[in-house]
Parts: structure tokens; C-alpha cells; sequence
């Protein structure tokens, strides 16, 4: 029944389709519409990383360092690069398909494979320091505070790895529904605190020493008949803003939550599988349908939502200099002023399209395209 479960999620997030060919003729992806373009943003560097995702259904982001940006596609290769140039630092090939990744702390890299297997590398030259065997696969980055490094698989299992050894310290069960979106989602790993959420629409806090349960809270409740309408996973990392977690799910909600004693401050009704975004006291998420959505992150209200990116398949929201970015699965870029959501910028990145989530770096937007070219764009 697993396996069904996983794979109806496979077909809902590639784009397959439920319905007759007159029904998928009236639902097409939005066409671009035209606007007065009011920025410049310009490609600064382009490296290719590998071959890419390929046509495999997984979603390998790029992360950071303070001073360089590590990469991996689906065929094992991982590289470090120079975030001004994109020159390479090192690169390595783990000769194993990469499904979970990257992530990036206490000067480690880490990800984790289609067969469940947890590598962290030496961030300073790719040098594997040890390999962990968890129950499945891998779908998100693993995430470390330098003493534990918390990673999801997709059987809904949360387990903290000893950073130092790679050893099992503990680890969650959480609640399995029928049916699920393919993805889990990221932790917030902090000194003494994991935050993760799950497939039954769950956000937990774990303490990070023995994995005991300080608190949980719902996002979402599980409503409908069928087991599709009843989907609420948290795939999306929960976002921390000082002391109040952002955390949004799938046919749910999009909340937010003490961190301290998982109290809901507000939530809104949305759908989301990406994780939000933070600007300047508002939040911003990619909604349902590819609506883009701003909520005031002190009350969540509503402040506008652009729905003109309509089943194209954005990615989560970033931020880049004073805008919101989104990318598409045509593999353009989007550029949004955060006030009203009207679009002020738009550059074509690559014609395999983006599935990714987007990294702000410093000035620029880090962008990997299902093809493996990994690009760095500034507004000019």
C-alpha cells in the first residue's frame, strides 16, 4: 500500500494527469504575460554540475557556506565552487544516485542517496568522512548542528546521526498516511531544538540530545472523503524568523508558531509543498495553482497574491536584492515587487526548466536547472 501511496504522489507533482484529453486541453500552464520590465538582472556565471535531475523526480538544491556554494546531481557528483566566479574548489563522484541534498554545517557536507545511504563529506576538499545507512530513501537535505545531523526518508522516519561518526542516536516514526506527496521535509536543527514536519500535516519539536517530544502542533488537519483530498504533508523546510517558525502544507495551511511552546499565532488557508520566504516583515509563499502569496508575518494577513504563473510550476519563493524570485518548469525566472506582486523582472535561465529550490546568496540567486547548470544572477 506504501508503495501505491508514493507513487500517486510521483504522478500528482510530475505533472501526470487525472483527467480526459478534453478536460487537460482546458487547463493549460498560463501563457507569460507582458509587462514593462523595471530592473536589469544579469547571469553573473554559469558551471555545469553533472547531468543534472534528468527526468528522475527529485529535487537536489544547492547550499552555502560563508564563502563557497556546494552542488550535486542525481549521478553522484558534488562540487564546491566560488561564489564569485563559480570556479571549482573540488568536485567529487560518489559513484551513487544522489536523491537528498545538499546539505551544508560544521564544515560538512551532506547527502543522501536513493538507497538510504547518508554521506558527509570534509567541505574543504569532498573527502568522505563516513557513511550512514537509514531505512529509505532520502528526499531532503540533512541537516547538522555539529553534533547531530537530522535526516528524513521517505517512509515518514526522522533519524539523528552522530555528526562525528555517523552513528544512530535516535530517531521518530511519524504518523504514515495512505497517501503522500513524493518529498519530505527539512529540519530546522538548532542548538538544543529539531523542528520537523511531516506527511499527517504535523510540525514536532524535538529535543536534539535524546529525541524526547517537547512539543507538536497541526498545520493542517486532514479534511474530505478520499484519501487524495485528505493530503496535508509539510514537504517544505519550516522557516525560523527569530523566534517564530513559518511552516506551510499541502492542501492546508500556512502558519505561524512559537517556537518556544508551539503555540499557532495565525494561520491562513493555502496549499503549498515549497518551503516560504522572509522580507521585511512580510511572508511569501508559492501557493496552490503557482499562486504567489504575501501574508504580514506579524498577524497573517493577507496582502496580495499574483496568480498570473498559473500550473507553471514554480519553485519556492527567494529573495534577491528588493524582489521576490520564482522559477518555472520552462525554466524562466520571475522577478516580483514584494509590495503588490507585480513583476518587474523576468529572464530565461534554462530551457530545461527549474525544479529546485533557489539559495540567496549575498547579492545574487543561486539557480540549478534540471540539467545541471548551476547560475548566479544579480540585479543590475
Amino acid at each position: 500500500m506504501k508503495k501505491l501511496s508514493l507513487l500517486f504522489g510521483v504522478l500528482l507533482l510530475s505533472g501526470c494527469s487525472w483527467f480526459s484529453d478534453e478536460e487537460d486541453a482546458a487547463i493549460t500552464p498560463a501563457e507569460l504575460v507582458d509587462f514593462n520590465s523595471e530592473i536589469s538582472v544579469e547571469r553573473s556565471w554559469s558551471k555545469k554540475v553533472g547531468s543534472g535531475t534528468k527526468n528522475y523526480l527529485v529535487s537536489l538544491r544547492p547550499t552555502a557556506s560563508s564563502d563557497t556554494i556546494f552542488a550535486a546531481d542525481y549521478e553522484g557528483q558534488v562540487m564546491a565552487l566560488n561564489p564569485s566566479n563559480g570556479q571549482t574548489n573540488w568536485q567529487v563522484d560518489l559513484e551513487t544516485m544522489i536523491s537528498g541534498g545538499v546539505g551544508y554545517g560544521a564544515s560538512m557536507v551532506m547527502v543522501g542517496t536513493i538507497e538510504g545511504v547518508v554521506y558527509a563529506l570534509d567541505a574543504s576538499d569532498g573527502s568522505v568522512l563516513w557513511t550512514s545507512q537509514v531505512s529509505s530513501e532520502v528526499l531532503s537535505s540533512p541537516k547538522t548542528n555539529g553534533k547531530i545531523v537530522v535526516v528524513h526518508s521517505i517512509d515518514n522516519q526522522m533519524v539523528a546521526l552522530d555528526a562525528e561518526t555517523g552513528e544512530e542516536l535516535w530517531k521518530h516514526d511519524g504518523d504514515a498516511p495512505i497517501l503522500s506527496v513524493r518529498g519530505t521535509s527539512e529540519s530546522i536543527v538548532t542548538s538544543n531544538m529539531v523542528i520537523s514536519g511531516f506527511d499527517s500535516g504535523k510540525l514536532i519539536a524535538f529535543n536534539g540530545d535524546n529525541g524526547s517530544i517537547i512539543w507538536e502542533t497541526r498545520v493542517a488537519l486532514p479534511k474530505g472523503k478520499t484519501e487524495l483530498e485528505r493530503m496535508v504533508d509539510i514537504d517544505g523546510e519550516p522557516l525560523l524568523v527569530g523566534d517564530v517558525i513559518y511552516a506551510a502544507s499541502y492542501q492546508g495551511r500556512i502558519g505561524a508558531i512559537s517556537r518556544g511552546t508551539g503555540r499557532n499565532l495565525w494561520s491562513q488557508d493555502t496549499s503549498s509543498h515549497h518551503a516560504p520566504a522572509h522580507r521585511a516583515g512580510q511572508i511569501f509563499v508559492s501557493g496552490g495553482e503557482d499562486a504567489i502569496q504575501a501574508f504580514r508575518a506579524g498577524n497573517g494577513q493577507a496582502i496580495w497574491t499574483n496568480d498570473q504563473l498559473f500550473l507553471r510550476r514554480i519553485t519556492g519563493p527567494a529573495v534577491l536584492g528588493g524582489t521576490i524570485a520564482v522559477a518555472d518548469a520552462e525554466g524562466y525566472l520571475h522577478l516580483l515587487d514584494p509590495e503588490d506582486g507585480h513583476f518587474v523582472g523576468r529572464i530565461k535561465v534554462d530551457g530545461s526548466g527549474v525544479g529546485a529550490p533557489l539559495l540567496s546568496v549575498s547579492d545574487s540567486l543561486i539557480v540549478q536547472a534540471n540539467n545541471g547548470s548551476l547560475s548566479a544572477y544579480k540585479i543590475q
